[in-house]
């Protein structure tokens, strides 16, 4: 797996390197030697699928950065690593397209695990966070619908138990709302965690909205 770690500092770069050194991982190194937002937008930066990105920098930084890397591979999948992470930061990481969030401190033990989940399409978020985020999502998505835009090919039956889990609603709730068994949506669910390469409801709930169109 090809890794891309951009950071202002050596140590962090050298460190990161040596956490990514077991086989399997071929990385490449970005010292950054500006952190100004308007330097990093416009900054060429090296290809690759995957990237871990050091947060030590401002929010506004970041957020540049990560726009930066988005526009130009919008399939890359972006890692962020900060000494802390308070909800707010984590929510506004999230809604720019972050795919994981580690501390410094967990970092050296969990980036070999959370890099390939994360290249797959998974999330690697604190449960704590996430469950925090999608719930912000759910409450300011009520009485919108969303469209989302995905190449995973669903079914009529496998939409609307998508649209219903956008709603946050539970099982037997969905079962009723479209006259079905409740295990035949744990199926559509089950299914539908497949397809779009997630391994858990919340996880599904933020990559939709992460690829979310507001329908008037």
């Amino acid at each position: 797996m090809r890794v891309c770690i951009l950071s202002p500092h050596p140590l962090v770069l050298a460190e990161f390197s040596r956490a990514l050194a077991p086989p399997g991982f071929q990385t490449a190194t970005r010292h950054l030697d500006s952190m100004l937002g308007p330097e990093l937008r416009k900054l060429a930066l090296p290809r690759a699928p995957v990237y871990v990105v050091d947060a030590h920098a401002s929010a506004s930084a970041t957020a540049a950065l990560m726009a930066n890397l988005l526009e130009r591979s919008p399939s890359a999948r972006v890692l962020i690593v900060a000494e802390k992470f308070s909800a707010s930061e984590s929510h506004d990481l999230l809604r720019l397209g972050a795919k994981g969030l580690l501390t410094y401190g967990e970092a050296r033990e969990q980036l070999p695990r959370a890099l390939p989940l994360v290249a797959s399409g998974g999330f690697w978020v604190p449960r704590s966070l996430l469950s925090e985020f999608v719930d912000a999502i759910i409450n300011n998505s009520r009485g919108r619908r969303v469209k989302v835009e995905s190449a995973a090919e669903l079914s009529r039956r496998e939409q609307e138990v998508l649209d219903s889990l956008l709603e946050n609603l539970a099982n037997k709730e969905i079962a009723g709302k479209l006259n079905i068994s409740e295990r035949t949506v744990k199926f559509h669910v089950s299914n539908l965690l497949s397809k779009f390469g997630v391994r858990r409801r919340a996880d599904l709930i933020l990559l939709c909205y992460q690829r979310r169109k507001t329908a008037p």
